[in-house]
């Protein structure tokens, strides 16, 4: 483990604890520095792969539907531990499906299921690009119905 303050590579770890979402947090000391810093530490389990409408398949990946969901949220009353949560549900369930391929119609599905319960103005953003809405009266009408 390389300090982030000082970059060496000798640390000891002086605290442990386990968190909710399945993973462990360590509390280091540089042995070089002397400066204290956290690591997390969670499993890397299998993903299925995502085939998209063209039929290109892709891994699974965490941080650009972090990007989208980041954007989606900009400017909103929405935390960012919120957005964290719903990229972990999303990787849990298709970890969960046990598959070795799935649609990214699913994927898109699960996020705007929890979007729409955390930030309706987030939903449509997130859902203008994902449904390709292209004119505002299929906005009006995916709008009306959030609102029904």
């Amino acid at each position: 483990m390389q300090c982030p303050y000082c970059k060496h590579t000798a640390s000891n770890v002086i605290d442990t604890n386990h968190d909710a979402k399945g993973g462990i947090r360590r509390r280091r000391v540089c042995n070089g520095c002397s400066e204290r810093f956290s690591t997390y530490e969670r499993a890397i389990l299998a993903t299925p792969m995502i085939v998209k409408k063209s039929g290109t398949r892709d891994e699974f990946d965490r941080d650009k539907l972090l990007r989208g969901l980041r954007i989606a949220c900009a400017k909103r009353p929405v935390a960012a531990s919120a957005i964290d949560n719903i990229v972990d549900e999303v990787e849990a369930k298709l970890q969960g499906m046990g598959k070795s391929e799935v649609s990214s119609r699913i994927v898109g599905d699960m996020v705007l299921e929890r979007l729409k319960a955390l930030d309706q103005v987030a939903y449509i953003r997130y859902a203008i690009v994902y449904l390709k809405l292209g004119d505002l009266s299929s906005i009006q009408t995916e709008i009306n119905e959030l609102l029904s």
